[in-house]
């Protein structure tokens, strides 16, 4: 009967179901902690809908996307990305995560059987051809906050959370949580969150994580309309305890180690430059074709879908003007660009201030300023020989 209901919205399986039918029904929300795969390092979060009578045992799962689809990865990028609503059997579901080591909880909740009659409504409309498929946004719409929208809006009554003790933390914060073990993946994270990514993160917008979303629902009570209350989370339950989790290798050099070699060959460099007292325009050249085309893809993503990406002071450091003075300076002619290279370099670390940078940015900032520097020391020098060879 169950199965009735959610596939077959527009019929009248429901109103001839009875809400005393719905008694039988459990809805529980499912938290899944994290395993290797990049998509995978936050969590994930689901609802199970298991009805006790007949053993019907469904999960519905906001985080269905197709990884083969063109271009997936830059869709991401921009924001672009459609995830959709999908229904799989349960045992399915947890087989899943038990094949990545991922340990899966329920937290059944405490609901009517109006309140269980109504969420399930909502969830068969949702999966509806015409509804499944949603813009999905990392921070504020994704598998964690769907399921918790469709809870909050079909209740008698509402939610109240429990207050949070201390300092809010920033989404960057919680996100470094995650990547901690992943160097790469959070620096690449860091360079393409902007400002907006070091604001202190509301409590409903910290359930962009399954894990808080769960510990907030194990602390929260609903208000009936009559002002009574009751605990949310009727019963927890451990589904697939935590498994053995195969972890892949990063790069070997963590960015800040790829950072303090490139500083070191400049150093060494600029010692080489002031005893020949002749630049090595090569090393300019690479260093600023990384950095320009590092900075053209931080200007593009300001016209991403994604609300903390939009104000990004690294782009004082990676921009496309690097390219654009780039032949002027391989053909060693007169540029203004090392006075504007030194006046952005400033900026950049007063920038610190507000922003927190990815993993080996000052160290790529303090290599760009050794070569003005360089260049400086090198121009200063030539004039010194050019004014006593006048004399």
């Amino acid at each position: 009967m169950l199965a009735c209901v959610v596939f077959a919205p527009r019929s009248h399986a429901a109103t001839e179901a009875g809400v005393a039918y719905y008694d039988s029904v459990e809805i529980g929300l499912v938290t899944c902690t994290p395993h290797d795969e990049i998509y995978s390092l936050y969590g994930h979060a689901a609802l199970r809908l298991h009805d006790l009578h007949t053993g019907e045992d469904i999960s519905f799962n906001y985080g269905v996307f197709n990884y083969s689809q063109r271009f997936f990865v830059l869709r991401f990028v921009f924001g672009k990305t459609d995830y959709e609503l999908g229904i799989s059997p349960f045992q399915d579901f947890c087989k899943y995560y038990e094949r990545w080591g991922s340990g899966v909880t329920e937290q059944v909740l405490n609901l009517s059987s109006t309140e269980k009659r109504d969420i399930i409504k909502a969830l068969a409309v949702n999966y509806m051809p015409a509804n499944r498929v949603y813009r999905y946004n990392f921070f504020y719409d994704n598998c964690a906050t769907r399921p918790r929208d469709i809870i909050e809006q079909n209740i008698n009554g509402q939610i109240r959370y429990a207050n949070h003790t201390g300092k809010a933390p920033s989404f960057r914060e919680m996100i470094h949580d995650h990547t901690a073990q992943h160097p790469w993946a959070a620096m690449g994270n860091d360079l393409l969150l902007g400002l907006k990514a070091d604001c202190q993160a509301t409590l409903r917008e910290q359930h962009f994580l399954p894990e808080n979303l769960a510990k907030d629902f194990d602390a929260a009570l609903i208000i009936g309309s009559n002002g009574v209350s009751r605990p949310l989370v009727l019963e927890k339950r451990q589904i697939v305890p935590p498994g053995v989790q195969l972890i892949k290798k990063d790069f070997p050099l963590t960015p800040t180690a790829c950072g303090i070699i490139l500083l070191v060959l400049s150093l060494a460099i600029a010692l080489k430059e002031w005893k020949s007292r002749r630049t090595m325009v090569w090393w300019d050249g690479l260093l600023m074709s990384l950095t320009g085309i590092a900075g053209c893809l931080i200007v593009i993503m300001f016209f991403s879908e994604h609300p903390t990406t939009s104000t990004n002071l690294q782009v004082l450091l990676l921009n496309p003007l690097h390219l654009f003075f780039l032949p002027a300076v391989l053909r060693r002619r007169p540029t203004r660009y090392w006075k504007l290279l030194l006046i952005l370099v400033v900026l950049f670390l007063l920038g610190g201030f507000l922003q927190d940078y990815a993993e080996g940015m000052i160290l790529l900032a303090s290599c760009l300023l050794s070569r003005y520097v360089s260049h400086l020391v090198i121009e200063t020098k030539r004039c010194q020989n050019n004014n006593n060879k006048k004399k």
